[in-house]
């Protein structure tokens, strides 16, 4: 469990480092990026992913906590070649998704440090880290989040009983895609690990003018994610 501790915190770092960059890129002032748009926040995103999945293949690559919830709640019997599917092995995954994506925000931030020191909206600068909705009406965002992550893991679940050569480069593109269709609303976390580890990242790190974390908002980006896993892993366990 420690190699696969270890795979998940590196997984999650380079997704973060990735996703976090290139928001930075496309939003902080006086970046080569700045005004590249939606577009390139959701390949940039989509992109970490296929990164991410890579560096953490021993562990099975879930750099997710929706996608291991999502795996425990399909009735699976690993999580990886050799890994039971246990409560107390999701735990672990879970907590070294959350520090990898703290890492992994922190990295992007030192690469970006000096636009961090521009200034800038403070709304700007926590969106490099976390997500937050453009009409705040939490039971509508949670709905999004569900709805997003729902179509993330039991898409990904079904890759498995599909023949297929793509590999990560599926699930690349299958995040690509829920951030164009589906992201517009809250910035699609879709993983609780995401959005969290990179919100305490925010609220510790000392950043010129950054404003407030946003903690009112962050439980949506965790249920929603959450739910949107099991509902599912249970769904393709019945159809399966």
């Amino acid at each position: 469990m420690g190699e696969v501790f270890l795979s998940e915190v590196l997984g999650t770092a380079m997704l973060l480092l990735l996703g976090a960059g290139v928001v930075a890129n496309a939003i902080l002032p006086k970046t080569k990026g700045f005004n590249g748009g939606w577009l390139l926040i959701n390949f940039g995103w989509g992109l970490g992913v296929f990164a991410g999945v890579f560096v953490a293949f021993k562990s099975g690559a879930h750099i997710n906590p929706a996608v291991t919830v999502g795996l425990l709640a399909n009735g699976a019997e690993e999580f990886a070649a050799g890994v039971e599917a246990s409560f107390v092995n999701a735990l672990i995954y879970i907590a070294a998704q959350l520090i990898g994506a703290f890492i992994g925000a922190v990295l992007a931030w030192l690469a970006y440090k000096d636009h961090f020191a521009q200034d800038a909206d403070p709304a700007v600068k926590l969106g490099v880290f976390s997500t937050g909705p453009e009409l705040r009406n939490y039971t509508s965002n949670l709905i999004t989040e569900v709805i997003g992550t729902f179509v993330l893991v039991y898409v990904v679940l079904m890759f498995g009983n599909t023949p297929q050569e793509l590999g990560p480069l599926a699930v690349a593109l299958l995040v690509v895609g829920i951030g164009a269709s589906l992201g517009g609303p809250t910035g699609y976390a879709i993983n609780p690990a995401r959005d969290l580890g990179p919100r305490i990242a925010h609220a510790i790190l000392p950043i010129p003018g950054k404003g407030s974390s946003d903690w009112g908002y962050s439980w949506v980006p965790i249920v929603g994610p959450l739910i949107g896993g099991a509902l599912a892993g249970l769904l393709a366990a019945a159809v399966g």
